[in-house]
């Protein structure tokens, strides 16, 4: 716990919250903080599958499936869709009613179909090397297959290729707004572009460090600073939080 200061220092997030469009970190700012939130999930991230690989349909599985459900469901059904299509080419040749057989219990059957449709048109239309169909790295390309949105493109191309690709999904932009700009709400398209701003502006320089990084800023938000519960006393960044207040456990909008 933090010991009470009797003029603490200004933190790095307060004077984010006057304007309505907050500035852009400091290159120093950005190098901090991405340095405490590596550092911390070198210490507690946990081990799921999809962290294990660089296979990029794995990780599109694995983030397909992420979208609205919880990890702990995922787990259940992850290894057995790749132990079923191991790659694009199986997906791309079964029969969509397979496909959803596979999915079934996840929900939000749409994530299976656009999958299909996305293997179909890769295997159909994409470049094939020696190793089979490959998907596209860069995230603009990405973002033009069947279900790919910003946040799967950056996912992919960071988490597959180590490319410098920033993603911002529910938990991102909740540990960055709280973060670097309290007064910006996620929930509204202007405030979320400049949160999408604000993760490209942190980025570290090398693709091995985003990597980390990005995985770390989904595993804070996941594991610490939660939508209903910003446990402050756990969190690596509570010096510097423009939203940390004194005590644990301190609820959030």
């Amino acid at each position: 716990m933090t010991a009470p200061r009797s003029s603490p220092p200004r933190k790095q997030g307060a004077r984010r919250t006057a304007g309505r469009t907050p500035p852009l970190p400091s290159p120093e700012e950005g190098r901090s903080f991405s340095r405490r939130l590596r550092a911390w999930y070198r210490r507690n991230a946990r081990d799921l599958p999809w962290r294990r690989t660089r296979n990029a349909y794995h990780i599109l599985v694995s983030e397909l499936m992420l979208q609205q459900t919880q990890v702990s469901r995922v787990l259940d059904f992850y290894g057995r869709f790749i132990a079923r299509f191991p790659d694009l080419e199986s997906l791309a040749a079964a029969r969509p009613a397979h496909v959803l057989a596979q999915w079934q219990g996840l929900g939000y059957y749409a994530r299976a179909r656009n999958l299909h449709k996305l293997a179909r048109r890769v295997v159909h239309e994409g470049p094939v090397t020696a190793y089979g169909a490959t998907l596209p790295t860069e995230p603009h390309e990405l973002r033009t297959l069947p279900g790919v949105g910003a946040y799967t493109a950056g996912a992919v191309a960071s988490f597959a290729h180590e490319k410098r690709a920033a993603l911002v999904d529910t938990n991102v932009a909740r540990v960055l707004q709280r973060f670097f700009a309290p007064a910006l709400n996620p929930r509204r398209a202007r405030d979320l572009t400049r949160l999408w701003a604000i993760a490209e502006s942190i980025l570290p320089r090398t693709g091995a460090a985003v990597w980390t990084h990005n995985q770390a800023l989904m595993e804070l938000g996941a594991l610490v600073c939660t939508a209903r519960v910003a446990r402050c006393e756990r969190c690596p960044l509570r010096t510097t939080c423009g939203s940390a207040k004194p005590g644990a456990g301190i609820r959030k909008r």
